[in-house]
């Protein structure tokens, strides 16, 4: 652990992730829990980490999910830059205390360590994404925008190309009828799987599951998020975990 102010950083490795966790989903009965696990002990995402700020009683604040750019799980090109997959913080009153920001600062210097090109990430307005306030608060600019997505980087070499989008709206053709592509990278995606599938088995349709194994394949995804996308004749419906309920919404529309 390191140690930062009053707040503690705990790296997640393979050897204590049974006891650290991976943050954001808690109950380590759910199945989407061991998905995970299984997900970041993959000798696909060598050189991931995950980051956890603790406070003093040892209660999670916070997160920060990164690895190197080209095995990122989002449909993004970048070359020898580090890519931020996830960050978060738990509850409001982790907010405006510089969690965020130092969780990111730690991404940094592992970046140059690794004497990568820089740091690169994606932020939305929308759901289950940061804003890009918090980076541009940490000296990321905007490379690109698509849909609802912003592509944020920070560079620390002017000679690399920067990173760009790959243009997932070109995949959405692709799928006919409906489908749900997903991958392990989010442990709330085994839930929202099981549920919309016994959905669209209650109203007598087939849902097409596709489950995404590797960062290639999501970066080739039809959706911004990229590790989860639902479709209907290649009209992307959702980029990001839904409920049941919401599902059930959709279908009152589309069925």
């Amino acid at each position: 652990m390191e140690e930062i102010e009053a707040i503690r950083i705990l790296e997640v490795s393979p050897e204590n992730v049974e006891d650290s966790g991976i943050f954001c989903i808690k109950n380590k009965k759910a199945p989407g829990y061991h998905s995970k696990i299984a997900w970041f002990k993959s000798k696909l995402n060598r050189g991931l980490k995950i980051k956890i700020a603790v406070d003093a009683f040892d209660k999670q604040l916070g997160f920060i999910e990164y690895l190197p750019s080209e095995l990122a799980w989002r449909p993004i090109k970048a070359k020898n830059y580090m890519f931020i997959q996830c960050i978060a913080l738990f509850g409001k009153a982790c907010r405006n205390k510089g969690i965020g920001s130092k969780l990111i600062q730690l991404c940094e210097q592992d970046a140059l360590n690794n004497k990568k090109s820089g740091i690169c990430t994606m932020s939305s307005n929308g759901a289950w994404m940061a804003n890009k306030q918090l980076f541009e608060k940490n000296g990321f600019t905007l490379a690109q925008e698509l849909d609802r997505f912003e592509l944020m980087v920070k560079t620390f070499d002017a000679k690399q190309p920067i990173p760009s989008f790959n243009d997932w709206t070109q995949e959405q053709a692709k799928y006919k009828g409906w489908n749900l592509i997903y991958s392990d990278q989010c442990p709330w995606h085994d839930k929202s799987v099981t549920d919309l599938l016994n959905c669209a088995m209650d109203h007598g349709f087939e849902l097409q599951i596709i489950k995404m194994e590797t960062p290639e394949a999501a970066q080739k995804a039809p959706s911004g998020f990229g590790t989860f996308s639902l479709l209907k004749d290649g009209r992307l419906l959702a980029d990001h975990y839904i409920s049941r309920t919401r599902f059930e919404n959709i279908l009152k529309k589309e069925l």
